[in-house]
This record gives C-alpha cells, sequence and structure tokens, in this order.
C-alpha cells in the first residue's frame, strides 16, 4: 500500500510503501469493540462503596414490641427499609480491569490502523519536532492540516517537547506506534502519524504476524 508522505507546510514530498497486514486488513468490528471496552474497564477506579446493613451505626434493639401495637413487625433501626439503614445489594470497591488476549489486542490496532487508512482520515508528514515547546508552533502546523477536531498524532518516541507544545490542545492527544490505544486511536477523527512511525509501525506488527505465519508453517509440517 503506497501513501503519500507530506511535509511540515503540507506539501506532497514523497511516497512511502505501508505494509498491507498492519494497514490493509479487512476491519473485524467486534474485536475493535472488545479492545476498547477492556481500556474503559481497565480504567475503572471500582471505588464506590456502600454500607449495609451490618456497617450503619444504630442500636441492634426492636424499636417497639412484635406483639400488640397493630403495627407491622420490626428487626431494628439498622433494617434496609427504613430511612438511615443499610443498603441492598449496594457497591463495593472491586477490580474491573481483565487481560486481553494479546493477539485479539494487536488485532485490534490493526484494524483500526486499516480502517483509518481506507477512510483517507490517515496522514503521513515527515518526522518533526517543535523545539521551542510553544503551543503555537504546533497549532499553527496543524492548521494546515485541517479543521480543529479530534486528532491523534502518533509519534515514533516519546518526544517531550511537541507533548509540551500539545498539552494545552484539548482536543489533541499523542500516541506512541508502540503503546497505541485503541479507544483515542478510533475516536479520532484525524490521525497524523510520523514518517519513522510508520515505517516502525509495518515492522513492529508486520514482523509479529510474519513470525506466527513461519510458526503455523512449521506446525502443519510437523503434522
Amino acid at each position: 500500500m503506497n501513501r503519500t508522505v507530506y511535509s511540515i507546510d503540507g506539501k506532497e514530498l514523497r511516497k512511502i510503501d505501508l505494509d498491507e497486514t498492519v494497514f490493509g486488513l479487512p476491519v473485524n468490528e467486534d474485536v475493535i469493540w472488545y479492545a476498547i471496552n477492556n481500556e474503559l474497564a481497565n480504567k475503572r477506579l471500582g471505588t464506590a462503596s456502600t454500607k449495609g446493613r451490618a456497617e450503619v451505626h444504630g442500636s441492634n434493639a426492636k424499636p417497639y414490641k412484635q406483639k400488640g401495637t397493630g403495627r407491622a413487625r420490626r428487626g431494628d433501626k439498622k433494617s434496609p427499609i427504613l430511612v438511615g439503614g443499610g443498603t441492598i445489594f449496594g457497591p463495593k470497591p472491586r477490580d474491573f480491569s481483565y487481560a486481553m488476549p494479546k493477539k485479539a489486542k494487536r488485532l485490534a490496532m490493526k484494524s483500526i490502523l486499516s480502517l483509518k487508512a481506507q477512510s483517507d482520515s490517515l496522514k503521513i508528514i515527515e518526522d518533526f519536532s517543535i523545539e521551542s515547546g510553544k503551543t503555537k508552533d504546533l497549532a499553527g502546523l496543524l492548521k494546515k492540516f485541517g479543521s480543529e477536531e479530534r486528532t491523534v498524532i502518533i509519534l515514533k518516541d516519546d518526544d517531550p517537547k511537541v507533548k509540551q507544545a500539545g498539552a494545552n490542545i484539548p482536543w489533541l492527544s499523542f500516541l506512541s506506534y508502540n503503546r497505541l490505544r485503541a479507544h483515542d486511536l478510533f475516536y479520532g477523527r484525524r490521525v497524523i502519524m510520523l514518517e519513522s512511525a510508520a515505517k516502525n509501525l509495518s515492522v513492529f506488527y508486520g514482523a509479529e504476524e510474519k513470525a506466527d505465519g513461519a510458526a503455523n508453517k512449521k506446525t502443519e509440517a510437523a503434522e
């Protein structure tokens, strides 16, 4: 798959060959949904907590005698059906996180990258850095590639100057090629990828695909 590489001024520079096994796959919507929900579940704090009948403050004594009053029977003031009583089946602190199979997560990332490449919302630009670390310099660069909408920049590594420049831009987020997040990548209306990051992605995911293919061939030959 050939894609155009743009300069930081928005001009076409050259063509780059992207790995079809990373950017040209059929989109698997199910595994994308699975990956996004996995990330959201792992981010949940799970700190909600309520007090049950045994935990609320109050006496264990009956508020009035069992018989002879004509009223309903009462156990104690901590009953869940009384004001100030315990909560029935209320939430307790818990861990919502769970592990996702490595192959499924890898397929989800490749499906999202393929989706962005097929919808032309993916742009590859030459490597750059914001030496000043100023927001206005990065904002001026981004204006040449479209309007202010939810944008993801995929970097070749952790560039502190670029991240510093984009810290005050609310619709902008950064990802490293080897630490992608399905939620940010999928919901980004624009994906701007550095040229080195595009090459690294082809190697990072493409090499694993080739390794799996070689392993499968060995298994079939052994059988």
